[in-house]
């Protein structure tokens, strides 16, 4: 299978037959059917029955299922990996799987080589990514080398266009360090976003501590870990007045901690990733070790994963993002205690979602799309998307019916470190719309 075609120019473009989901207009709840003509990036006309001009590019939605349109969705953590790191992704390679899996928008993590701690490395991967359909937002590191002794270059990043802050893959260990960063988040309108591990208390854990790995006799990194993390951050926030998210949250007491923090008006807010509310420390064990099951935090325990889906369900838990970890193969095949922590997930996160959360009648399509499209963004404090007149457009096309395998020859990032190969999944991203290119993601 050919890779699709990643950011075609198409000024002229006419939807028919679609069904738009965005909560800005009480109408548009995937109930309605439309179309939507586009016009050099612009939103130009809402109606039914339109009827295509010449050079318009038509796309008719499916006739088998509905086929929905909403504003585009974003990812508020990745890691694409450049600059330093281009064996394992690139901007590039890292944007056309975002496109693939309907995402329009990513930010993207500092730990690269050179991290993104200086306002020209910012601005080196604003500028590389401008011309793509996917919006690159990076997210500066908090310390200088990521190395938890001296805050970096906070406020450059931001003029440079960083749009949050995070020593992501380490936590902001040192408590005065992160009471200073929070300090500067309330003055520059930006949160901190913290990797919440206790070190002390987790290392050299392989996976979670628990019956799995006390039956499977590997070194476990605890809840409690993150746990006393997050409550030393809120409290931290609470102090200073600045915003704490608490990234890829992973365990029961930790959802409650964030959800406490929040009734006391704290500026708190968190996202969890499609494995942490579908898979559990079992897959270990049921998958003999294998090493695309291994990321950070750990898998953990079913009631673990059952809090993560409730505080989804009650507002607790904002926003569902990735932690897109992509590394090469000869990296990931080797002994499992060997092998670095993370997994791709942009390819499939819409779909793990849809047969988690969506089916069983957890999340309503239009929850879905918020914590996919407008809580990431309102996090950062960047323009939401609409699906209306004069508005840009910048859409995710997509379908909760549509079944697809996931093969190795349908993983777009550049690496393949992902559990879900294999898997047969309902619903998929069929296409986006962005800065004025259409990406059709035909399988």
């Amino acid at each position: 299978m050919s890779l699709p075609s990643f950011g075609t120019p198409t000024p002229k473009l006419l939807l028919t037959s679609v069904y738009p989901v965005d909560l800005s207009n009480k109408e548009f709840d995937g109930s309605k059917k439309i179309d939507l003509r586009i016009q050099d990036g612009v939103i130009v006309e809402i109606g039914q029955g339109l009827t295509p001009k010449k050079g318009e590019k038509v796309i008719e939605g499916s006739k088998s299922h509905k086929t929905y349109v909403s504003p585009g969705w974003m990812d508020m953590h990745v890691h694409l990996r450049e600059p330093g790191f281009e064996q394992k992704e690139t901007i590039a390679t890292g944007t056309r799987s975002a496109a693939f899996g309907g995402f329009t928008a990513v930010a993207c993590m500092p730990n690269t080589r050179p991290t993104l701690h200086t306002q020209d490395v910012v601005e080196t991967v604003v500028h590389r990514a401008s011309h793509l359909p996917v919006e690159v937002h990076p997210i500066g590191a908090v310390t200088v080398d990521r190395k938890g002794e001296a805050i970096a270059e906070m406020a450059a990043m931001v003029q440079g266009g960083a749009v949050a802050f995070s020593d992501d893959g380490d936590p902001v260990y040192n408590a005065e360090i992160m009471r200073i960063a929070l300090t500067y988040s309330a003055m520059l309108g930006v949160p901190i976003i913290n990797h919440e591990e206790d070190l002390a208390l987790s290392k050299p854990g392989h996976m979670h501590e628990g019956v799995v790995s006390t039956r499977l006799g590997l070194e476990g990194s605890p809840a409690i870990a993150e746990e006393v993390m997050i409550a030393r951050d809120i409290m931290l926030a609470e102090l200073t007045g600045g915003h704490v998210h608490v990234a890829h949250i992973s365990t029961k007491d930790g959802v409650e901690l964030v959800r406490q923090g929040k009734k006391k008006g704290i500026r708190v807010t968190t996202e969890v990733c499609p494995h942490h509310f579908d898979l559990t420390d079992e897959e270990i064990e049921r998958r003999n070790f294998d090493t695309h099951v291994k990321m950070h935090p750990p898998l953990r325990s079913q009631e673990d994963v059952d809090a993560m889906i409730e505080g989804l369900k009650d507002g607790t838990i904002d926003a569902i993002c990735t932690d897109h970890a992509p590394h090469a193969p000869e990296e990931k095949d080797v002994e499992f205690i060997d092998a670095p922590n993370g997994i791709i997930g942009l390819d499939t996160a819409w779909s793990v979602a849809v047969s988690r959360l969506l089916k069983p009648g957890h999340l309503s399509l239009t929850d879905l799309v918020e914590k996919l499209a407008v809580a990431p963004r309102q996090i950062l404090s960047l323009e939401i998307p609409k699906v209306d007149v004069d508005q840009p457009a910048n859409l995710t096309v997509f379908n909760t019916e549509e079944e697809w395998e996931y093969t190795p020859q349908r993983i777009h990032s550049k690496s393949k470190n992902s559990p879900y190969v294999g898997e047969t999944f309902q619903g998929r991203a069929e296409a986006i719309y962005h800065r004025g290119q259409w990406v059709d993601n035909e399988l």
